[in-house]
């Protein structure tokens, strides 16, 4: 089925080459023979057919729909009109033309979505499981939860799971657009679509494939663009007022000049090269073609944009605004400090440890880390996590707080409040404060410089955590960000983050960049969610409107960059199609430009135009 698939897709490629050169041969033909009247009309009306007959079927179609003003309409009227002018020739290059200057644009676009393609070949073919000590190549959807697969040298991981045995060096660069290997142990989480490029690994599977982080990226890319921008919906809005008023223009310039004692077959000519000038290609074509080659040229380097409405808003930003941990932080807590009460520092990490066993959360998993002993699970009963304030568990009957401040008060527990830089957990038993530990997150090694490129690009950077005011302080002064807020409910977020837009300018944009994590409800409300740590992160790529697929703060920069390009090179576009139609409009009218110069003139301008498209491909990471 594939093959078929692809002998197709070739054949289409091949027919347009092959229809334009027969209505070529044909053409000059009746240019060269010696033939007249009726049958030189029938050379060329052959000629005509072959070049244009699919622009005539869709603009009856269209008419038939009531879809009466477009391209298709105005080209099939233009040259029928030149062939009830005996200007046969005229008619069949103007058809000929279209169809190359149709020809180059389909090639354009075809290199833009294969660049695209080819980044994301993530697609994995197959997935071995060992059955009867034998390897059996399945297809990946065809695989369960809890199933064992064996990865290769060479081979894509074909669904996420978690290390079982093996190690290996894998490639993530289809994924997060860098180049740097990475290493995989027992343990670790592996994430499909990387390549395996060095040791045999088991894995044990996490999820299915449609749930999978390369079915979601691949989904996310494949959708990208539905989601249409303003400067898009421009094109749709113009031609249903641009296409009639030409037909009305080029209906009066035969009307008018008639009045004032014209003569009709001067005038009708020059209405008819009016219509084959005023034909929309170059921007009906090369609009969505920028677009499409800016996200293609984002995802080069691991920035994943959902479709061009988020391009647009990307290029006006009036405010970033970051979640402070795992996004300008690393996220990889480290226990620094214990203070224990009344009990001894031993206790205290080892109930710390206990109440937070069910967590993932990575304050949780640096204590848990801290204590290093294994958890017996039936000591603990009664689980509750309450949201940003921490855990409440039963440890062999006794009640176990462990949280932040909000916490202690909501259960009425009267603590020794620590001054102490890093993220403070206080504890307490029986609702009695038993010590406090301090966990210190370091910060990712592009933040500051990536802060500070972000400050030149947009209005105000904004800062928003749960964490304890002093180590978000901490945190702010590093990065020099001057808005910043602490202790943050997920709800306190939302609501810090509607004051940011109710304040900004009315074309603006506020972006949120989050780990994805928690922060889906922000990262929905905001005119731009940008999600850090794509690899793995489901509420990432479901939330975002745009997906970072490495953890570079950098990237955030680069994105709103790589997106005012692309707006650049879309407004160009616009401003010179209108610009040199406006032009040959005019000297069309009035007789200084001829029928062929139309022609010329329209396929001229749609090929720079898509050119200066696909320059919104080449990036670089360092524009």
């Amino acid at each position: 089925m594939c093959e078929h698939h692809h002998e197709h897709e070739d054949e289409n490629k091949k027919s347009p080459l092959l229809r334009i050169g027969l209505a070529i041969a044909v053409f000059l033909c009746g240019t060269f023979l010696p033939v007249e009247g009726v049958v030189k009309f029938a050379v060329f009306f052959v000629a005509y057919l072959i070049a244009g007959g699919d622009i005539l079927l869709k603009a009856f179609r269209n008419i038939i729909k009531g879809e009466v003003f477009d391209e298709n309409f105005l080209m099939s009227i233009a040259t029928l009109g030149a062939f009830s002018i005996k200007e046969f020739p005229e008619a069949v290059m103007v058809m000929i033309l279209y169809q190359v200057g149709e020809y180059f644009q389909d090639k354009a676009v075809d290199k833009s979505r294969k660049s695209i393609s080819t980044l994301m070949d993530i697609r994995p073919d197959y997935a071995n499981i060992e059955q009867n000590g034998e390897l059996v190549k399945k297809s990946p959807d065809a695989v369960n939860v809890g199933d064992v697969i064996v990865v290769k040298t060479g081979e894509k991981i074909p669904l996420d799971g978690v290390v079982v045995d093996g190690s290996a060096v894998v490639d993530t660069s289809a994924l997060s657009g860098e180049s740097l290997p990475r290493s995989l142990k027992v343990g670790d989480n592996a994430i499909s679509g990387c390549i395996n490029t060095n040791g045999v690994i088991k894995i044990k599977v996490s999820k299915k494939f449609e749930e999978s982080t390369v079915s979601k990226i691949l989904e996310l890319v494949e959708n990208a663009s539905k989601n249409k921008s303003k400067a898009e919906n421009f094109i749709t809005k113009f031609a249903k007022i641009y296409t009639p008023a030409v037909v009305l223009g080029a209906v009066l310039l035969v009307v008018i000049p008639l009045m004032f004692g014209g003569v009709f077959s001067v005038w009708f000519q020059r209405a008819l090269t009016f219509l084959v000038i005023s034909c929309p290609c170059a921007i009906v074509i090369s609009v969505p073609l920028g677009f499409f080659a800016g996200i293609g040229g984002a995802s080069r380097v691991g920035i994943l944009v959902k479709g061009s409405a988020y391009v647009e808003a990307l290029s006006r930003p009036y405010a970033v605004v970051f979640d402070k941990t795992g996004t300008l932080t690393k996220g990889s807590f480290v226990v620094t400090e214990f203070n224990s009460v009344g009990i001894s520092k031993e206790e205290l990490i080892e109930i710390s440890a206990k109440a937070e066993a069910y967590s993932n959360h990575p304050i949780a998993l640096s204590i848990k880390k801290a204590y290093g002993k294994p958890i017996d699970n039936h000591e603990i009963s009664d689980v509750e996590e309450i949201a940003g304030n921490g855990v409440k568990v039963l440890l062999n009957g006794e009640e176990i707080l462990v949280g932040n401040l909000k916490l202690m008060e909501k259960f009425g527990v009267t603590c020794n409040v620590s001054n102490a830089v890093g993220t403070v957990v206080y504890v307490a038993k029986n609702r009695i404060f038993v010590g406090y530990i301090v966990i210190s997150d370091e910060l990712k090694d592009d933040s500051a410089e990536g802060v500070k490129v972000l400050k030149k690009l947009c209005d105000k950077v904004v800062m928003l955590s749960g964490d304890g005011f002093s180590a978000v302080q901490n945190v702010a002064q590093k990065l020099g960000i001057e808005d910043f807020y602490a202790q943050l409910l997920p709800e306190n977020k939302v609501e810090k983050l509607e004051e940011i837009i109710v304040e900004k300018p009315r074309k603006k944009s506020v972006i949120f960049v989050g780990d994805g994590i928690n922060d889906a409800p922000v990262l929905m409300r905001a005119d731009i969610g940008i999600a850090m740590g794509g690899l793995g992160s489901d509420a990432a790529i479901e939330a975002a409107d745009v997906v970072i697929m490495d953890d570079k703060i950098s990237k955030v920069s680069l994105a709103i960059k790589l997106s005012k390009r692309t707006m650049t090179i879309v407004f160009q576009n616009i401003i010179f199609a209108l610009g040199v139609k406006a032009l040959f409009l005019i000297c069309g009218a009035l007789g200084f430009v001829t029928m062929w110069g139309a022609v010329f003139a329209d396929v001229g301008v749609t090929l720079i135009a898509v050119l200066n498209s696909l320059r919104a491909l080449w990036t670089k990471n360092n524009n």
